[in-house]
């Protein structure tokens, strides 16, 4: 299953409304790689724990 991390569910000062979506190991590095260059987080075994806890499984696209 696909996975999902949204920046709108973490507020930020920034206001940032990026979304992830991809394979969980995929996501956690992408998802990682941001919060360093754009949020200014020190990458970390703590910062990888919390985004991969924040993962959420992609919604199933519901065809009428």
């Amino acid at each position: 299953m696909r996975k999902v991390i949204d920046c709108r569910d973490h507020p930020s000062a920034i206001n940032c409304t990026l979304t992830i979506a991809g394979e969980e190991e995929e996501v956690v590095r992408a998802a990682v790689q941001h919060a360093v260059s754009v949020h200014g987080h020190a990458d970390t075994a703590e910062l990888r724990e919390q985004l991969r806890a924040a993962l959420k499984n992609e919604a199933t696209p519901q065809h009428a």
